[in-house]
């Protein structure tokens, strides 16, 4: 079986060194067997490629392109704290926060972006518990923000 480095490979996906806090917070706490990242946004060296709500001036595919990059940029902070990806278990859980217009209500679709790229990564570790919420404005004016649990070695 490929490790997820390998399987990130495989997927043509380069994890970016760890995206620096925008407030006061760390990128990712490890508390026992689990790491816990903050939320983490589309960013992409260090800029948004889309602005705005879903259902506005962000399509839903656009926002589920956009999840998936907040998952790339969970993982690299899940990275920097245990060393390479083999160490995680399994992926706990994942919240995604969707800015959203107003009649909006496809957040679970748009969040899926972060979800179908975790379970290609890990395979049955990566199916996780979830939740998907729309929200008014998110830093940045970013459409997605995506935090993530992981069980690790």
């Amino acid at each position: 079986m490929a490790t997820p480095e390998e399987r990130l490979a495989e997927l043509g996906i380069t994890l970016p060194e760890v995206v620096p806090p925008l407030a006061a917070y760390v990128p990712a706490v490890r508390t026992g067997g689990h790491v816990h990242t903050s939320g983490q946004l589309p960013l992409v060296k260090g800029e948004l490629s889309v602005t705005g709500k879903v259902g506005a001036e962000v399509s839903p595919e656009e926002a589920k392109e956009q999840a998936r990059i907040c998952a790339v940029n969970a993982l690299a902070a899940i990275r920097s704290l245990v060393g390479d990806l083999s160490q995680v278990v399994r992926i706990v859980k994942v919240v995604g926060f969707v800015a959203s217009a107003p009649g909006f209500t496809g957040q679970p679709q748009v969040v899926n972006g972060a979800s179908e790229l975790l379970g290609e990564v890990f395979g049955e570790a990566g199916r996780h518990a979830r939740s998907a919420v729309g929200v008014a404005v998110l830093p940045l004016d970013a459409a997605v923000e995506v935090e993530v649990v992981a069980e690790v070695r």
